[in-house]
């Protein structure tokens, strides 16, 4: 179980090419990578976590509905909303200027929470109360990552979040030394692309490695405890 915190406890959960590229639909055709969406869920569901969460570009890849387009003035919004406070999974999104779009208040039954700026604009606050997706407001320009998952976990019953990308969100967070654990699926293959890595513009960070696991198609989970400054 993980310690005690003010902090959830915080695990990126990835999975890689040998030269550390995490834009899977370069694989998509490949055999090693049809097999790999079944091995990456799997390993996910060890985990006992409330919530899982990526950056806007993932998002916006991946699950969102496009993008928001009807934003009028700024708000200066600093009220966090609600919308759910019975949900017991969640999807988190970093979205600091609001221009996710949503057809649902949830992905795949995981209640959905959007990290804001004061940036974002009052049409988009609105539209995202009016459909009951909670978000809270973490940071005047840019998300301030500590204060967000402060407020995540007091305002939500989240103690364990998954942190699943893009490469910027994942090293923001390392650097901002927010990560506690690594779980990486490292698959036989390499990208040879200039495509994102798992950590882009982080820091230096030293780890210990917990666990090595051969999982089949030869991928292996490495599993490793982040080494946190002092």
């Amino acid at each position: 179980m993980p310690p005690k915190s003010k902090l959830p406890y915080v695990v990126c959960h990835m999975m890689s090419s040998v030269d550390g590229k995490i834009l899977t639909k370069n694989w998509a055709d490949t055999k090693t990578g049809k097999g790999s969406t079944g091995l990456y869920e799997k390993v996910h569901k060890k985990y006992d976590s409330q919530a899982w969460m990526c950056g806007r570009v993932t998002m916006e890849r991946d699950f969102s509905d496009g993008l928001y387009t009807h934003h009028g003035e700024q708000t200066n919004e600093t009220t966090d909303f609600v919308a759910d406070a019975k949900a017991k999974s969640f999807a988190i999104a970093i979205d600091a200027k609001g221009k996710l779009a949503w057809k649902e208040n949830n992905i795949d039954g995981d209640h959905l929470i959007e990290v804001l700026t004061a940036q974002v604009s009052q049409g988009y606050v609105d539209y995202l109360r009016d459909r009951g997706i909670s978000y809270v407001i973490a940071g005047d320009k840019e998300v301030d990552l500590a204060l967000a998952l402060k407020k995540l976990t007091s305002l939500f019953p989240i103690k364990t979040i998954m942190l699943e990308g893009g490469g910027n969100l994942n090293g923001a967070m390392m650097k901002a030394g927010l990560v506690d654990e690594l779980s990486l699926l490292l698959l036989p293959l390499a990208d040879g692309t200039t495509a994102t890595s798992v950590f882009e513009d982080g820091a230096v960070t030293e780890m210990k490695l917990k666990k090595v696991k051969e999982l089949p198609g030869g991928v292996l989970w490495l599993n490793y405890k982040i080494r946190k400054a002092k």
